[in-house]
């Protein structure tokens, strides 16, 4: 059984979390993914729209993922990766991790067994949180 661990804020979800999601999926048996806690959100992007608890309930609900918890709010990533144990760590095309660094910190860590893969970019338009929100300003917002 190969463990893959996804994580993300999952705020508005859209076409280019299905495709993260699947592509996740498709390195191992089991996908457990871990949405950002709101404070954590707030600090390193946004105000969410949703909060937590609802983001996990919602991406749990999706077909490629087995289970959704929220990540801790400790500013400590590798406790998180303790908890969920996982084989397979697989980035989205956009997240700021830099893929060599994190093996070198996962290699620091004890951690150097886990695998670190990164997602491909959709091609569809609307495939990001902010885009989606963009859109819905320059339509004059919701009617």
């Amino acid at each position: 059984m190969v463990r893959v661990m996804a994580s993300g804020v999952f705020d508005l979800i859209h076409p280019g979390h299905i495709s993260y999601l699947q592509q996740a999926r498709s390195f191992g048996d089991e996908l457990v993914v871990v949405v950002a806690c709101d404070d954590t959100v707030r600090k390193n992007k946004h105000e969410p729209i949703t909060p937590d608890y609802m983001r996990a309930k919602i991406v749990g609900s999706l077909k490629p993922v087995d289970v959704a918890i929220v990540g801790k709010n400790n500013g400590d990533i590798f406790d998180t990766v303790r908890e969920v144990k996982p084989d397979v760590i697989v980035l989205g095309f956009d997240q700021h991790f830099d893929t060599e660094k994190l093996r070198e910190s996962l290699e620091k860590e004890g951690l150097g067994h886990i695998r670190v893969e990164r997602a491909t970019e959709t091609a569809d338009d609307l495939n990001a949180t902010r885009r989606i929100v963009k859109k819905i300003k320059e339509m004059g917002g919701v009617q």
